[in-house]
This record gives C-alpha cells, structure tokens and sequence, in this order.
C-alpha cells in the first residue's frame, strides 16, 4: 500500500499532475488529531511567558487596568483567527504561515514571513530563557547559593540545542503536562487570593482609561502571549475533520488563554499592593514568585519560582525545535542554501539550523534588553497576523483563474479582516521604535536574500532536468543494475536506518551511481522522493517505485 503510494506521487509529479499527488497524499495522511487535542497543544504553545513574564512589563505601560491589554490582544488575534481558518480549511495539509505567505504573495514574501517568522519564534524562546534566570535567581538566593543566572540560562541553551539535535521524540509532549501542572498552580494561587478577604476589586476597573495609547502600547507588548493561538493550522494534515475541527480549535484555545491572561492579571491586580510591579526603577521578571510569595508566603513563592523555571525551559526546548524549522522549511524551498536542509547522518535532525537558532538566542540574550525582546518578538508575531489577514482578502480577490471556495469562510468579511489588519498597524505603531526597527530589518533582510540567493536558484529549479528523465534512469533495471543501484544507496547509508539524508542521497547518485548531476538538481530530485517531508528517503520505497514502468 505504502509503496503504490509513493510511486502514484511520483507519478503524479513526474506528469505535473498537482490535483492527483494532492488527493494522493490527503488520503495517505493519518488523521488522529481530535478537538479537544487540538486545543491543548494550542495552549501548550501558548501558556507561558504570557502569565510568568509579561504582566509586570505590561503594568508598568497600562497601570492597574493592564489586564485589559490582554482583552485587547485579544480581539485582533482573533481576527487573525478567523482568517488562518479560512486558509487552513482550504488547505488542510500540514505546514503554517509561511507556507500560506508563500502561496499567496510568492517567494519574496515567502522569504519575508519566514524570516520574520523565525525572528519571533526565536526572540520568544529567548525571552522564555530570560523569565527561567529570572525565577532562578529567586531558587538560588532561596538556598542561599550564588550563580551567574544569565550564564546559567546559556549553560540550559547550549543542553537544549544538543538536545534538540540529537533528536529527542514528542518534545511537545513534554511541554503539555509542564504547561497544564503550572496554569492549575496559577489557578491555586487566584482562588488563595479570593479567599483572602485582602483582594479590592474596584482597583483594575476604576481610574482605568480602557482605549488610551498607553494600552495600546501594552496590548502590543502582550501580544507576543498568543503567538500559539493560530499554530493548530501548522498541523493541519493530521486533523479529523479539519474544516471544523481547526476553526473550533483555534476559538476555543484563544478563549480559554484569554480568560486565564486577564483573569490572572485582574486577580495579581486586586491583591498585590501598589507598586509591586517595579524594582529599582525596573519592571520585575518574575512577576509570579511576588504573587505566590504575597498570596501564600515565601515558601510557596519558592515552589511558584520552580515550576517557572521548569516551564520556561521546557518552553525554550519547543520553541528551538519550531523557530529551526522555519529555516530548514526555506532550504527546502530554495530560498535559503541548501546546507541548512540536510539533515544530521546520526540523529537525523536538521543540525545547523538549530545551531543558528541557538547562537541567535544567546546573542539577543546579552545584547538585547528584556522589554526590547518582548517588543521585537511581539512586533514580528503583529506583522504576522497583519499578513494573514491580508491574505484573505487577496485570495478572495485573486480573480477566476484562482478560484477560492474554502469550506470555512470567515463571518462578517471583510470587517474582521479590516479590524485586524487597521489594529495591527496601529499596535506595530504604537510600540515604538524597537518594534519598527525590528520589522523593517526583517523585510530587508528577507529583499536581499531573496534578491542575491532565493530568485537565483528558484529560476535555475526551473530549468533542471524534468524528473521523468531522471527516473528513466531506474526503470525496468536488470538484476545486476538493481543490485548496483541497491549498493550504491546502502553504502551511502551511514546511519544504517535504510533511508538517505539530502546529503547520503547525493553521495549514492552522484558519487555511487555516477550520475553527473547538479546539485540543484540533487536537490529537486530528493525533494520529490521525499514524500511525506521529514527530510529522508526510503531506500526501499524509493527503488520500488523508480524501477517499475508506466504500463506496470
């Protein structure tokens, strides 16, 4: 079955028959992902930082009423939302915005988005790595032990990327019930506090200017808190029932962060006493252990400051493993060199962007200030959802030769569209220079890759040898030539696993075979055996399909 599979894409590819290798690998796609999931990976992605780090930053711009900043977050993420929906529901195969950005701007806008999707991934994995030398300082002074915190969290980022390049499985599995243990101690907390008697609940709603520029400011630097909401569309393909399934996922998982953001912040706003926000002229990075410790004493301060900084890493060793990705996903497509696409021989992961990501994050760790971070991160997550709305209204627009008829469309088109787009502008704005700065940095970087790498070698993939031709070279061998083609593909098989790397396959063409072939067109070969994108090739599935004839 799996190999009739492998050789109807090929196929399909080998013709340019796009429909059929579509239809092809929705069939192939296992779909187990239910709603409810869907929604708890959402909010493992999302829970964090957002509750840990950034109510103190978004107290000392908005005052008591800070909580209303998530709120208002909130409703342009959830624009962003409903037009991810429509997208997704229209293309439910695995992938994410970037894929989408691709789709519909092209490559330039491809290489844009995907840096800048890098850059916020990274930032917030960083900002993570922050909050953990944070809530480490508290552990250590606690047991009266002196340590270098920020080295500490370099010494954790240098474990992680080892970690995440020796290929540990289900990360994010890992990440799910750390997430969960940490938002039912936050709810512990809140509940400790209502009973107290101490909480006046006048404070986060009187004196409170709900639409001043101030809150503006403060929804975009919280908006970084949500960068998970739209994520459940990145794993599209292994969604039952996708067209439902994703919309609900992604309504529910906003609702529920948004109720813990701003209930937790209403409840730390009622109970802790003015001020508590700032030390020494600065916002405090670690906003919880202040809560814990007023609310319950210093040695539940202590345990709330443990499970921060088990949160923290565990959300850092995620967001390696996706801000890397981002890179590895634009090898693939050309726009970047095709070293950062092949995969380790041992580990089968994809080494050097993960090495990039962590060299990045521990730069902007001594280099950047928090709160710039927090801005840069939130700043690249806005132009996101900026994008994404816009996107919809451009394929809604694109005219009959592109027609769109996802079984999810947005409700009120375009005002969702209109309100997300105008609001984020006005929150990229409003968050001042860093902000800017970091997003017109983002789109020259992205021009000048495109312009000197991603154009060159998307317009030298068009010229390559068509794959027919290429596999022509396999079909209907004698079993001396099956036996050479089989050695050829074994030898270069370092890890023994019966599959290639990008690398392995081009040592058993080129070197092996001695086929004189380019590397673009390795490249684009290995690209269309790699069917199912986990960045290797399956010896056997491979040989069985390229051998047989078009009449078999």
């Amino acid at each position: 079955m799996a190999k009739d599979t492998v050789e109807n894409i090929i196929k399909g590819v080998a013709a340019g028959d796009a429909e059929a290798v579509t239809e092809e690998i929705k069939g192939t796609l296992s779909r187990t992902i239910g709603l409810a999931t869907l929604v708890i990976l959402s909010l493992s992605s999302m829970l964090g930082s957002g509750l840990f780090i950034l109510p103190a930053f978004a107290q000392e711009v908005a005052g008591d009423g800070m909580w209303f900043a998530f709120v208002l977050a909130a409703s342009v993420v959830l624009t962003g939302a409903f037009s991810k929906s429509e997208l997704a529901s229209a293309m439910p195969e695995s992938g994410g915005v970037y894929i989408y950005m691709e789709r519909t701007y092209g490559s330039l806008m491809g290489t844009i988005s995907g840096l800048g999707l890098f850059a916020s991934f990274m930032l917030k994995s960083a900002f993570a790595l922050i909050g953990f030398a944070a809530y480490l300082e508290v552990v250590t002074a606690a047991l009266d032990v002196e340590v270098n915190p920020i080295t500490m969290a370099l010494v954790l980022l240098t474990f992680i990327v080892i970690i995440n390049i020796t290929g540990v499985k289900k990360i994010k599995k890992v990440q799910t019930p750390i997430v969960a243990t940490a938002v039912l101690f936050l709810l512990f907390l809140c509940i400790m506090a209502l009973l107290s008697g101490d909480a006046d609940f006048s404070r986060p709603i009187t004196n409170v200017d709900y639409f001043s520029p101030e809150m503006g400011t403060a929804a975009a630097l919280v908006f970084v808190a949500y960068s998970g909401a739209i994520k459940v569309g990145a794993i599209g393909g292994e969604v039952m029932d996708p067209e439902k399934n994703i919309p609900r996922g992604m309504f529910a998982s906003l609702l529920v962060a948004t109720i813990l953001y701003a209930g937790v912040a209403f409840v730390m706003v009622s109970v802790l006493p003015t001020g508590w926000h700032m030390d020494h002229g600065h916002a405090i990075e670690n906003p919880i252990y202040v809560f814990a410790e007023h609310v319950a004493g210093s040695t539940v301060g202590v345990i709330a400051a443990l499970l921060a900084i088990i949160t923290m890493a565990s959300m850092a060793l995620a967001g390696v493993l996706s801000a890397s990705r981002f890179l590895f996903a634009m090898a693939r497509d050309n726009l970047l060199p095709s070293k950062l696409e092949d995969l380790n021989p041992t580990y089968e992961t994809p080494h050097w962007p993960i090495i990039i990501t962590g060299l990045m994050m521990a730069t902007a760790i001594l280099t950047i200030d928090v709160h710039a971070i927090a801005e840069l991160a939130s700043g690249f997550n806005i132009m996101v959802f900026v994008a994404i709305n816009a996107s919809v209204v451009v394929m809604r627009h694109a005219g009959p030769r592109h027609e769109w008829n996802p079984p999810y469309k947005s409700p009120l088109y375009p005002l969702p569209q209109i309100y997300g787009a105008g609001t984020g502008i006005i929150l990229l704005w409003l968050i001042g220079a860093n902000a800017l700065i970091g997003a017109a940095g983002a789109i020259g970087l992205g021009v000048i890759v495109w312009v000197t790498y991603g154009r060159k070698h998307i317009l030298e993939e068009a010229r390559t040898t068509p794959f027919a031709a290429f596999k022509s070279r396999f079909m209907n061998p004698t079993p001396e030539a099956h036996e050479r083609f089989l050695t050829a593909f074994q030898s270069a098989d370092i890890g023994g696993k019966n599959h290639l790397t990008l690398s392995e396959f081009r040592a058993a063409i080129t070197q092996g075979l001695g086929m004189e072939l380019s590397p673009m067109e390795v490249r684009m070969y290995f690209h269309k055996a790699d069917t199912d994108g986990d960045g290797v090739v399956d010896i056997d599935e491979f040989l069985t399909a390229m051998e047989r004839s078009e009449e078999e």
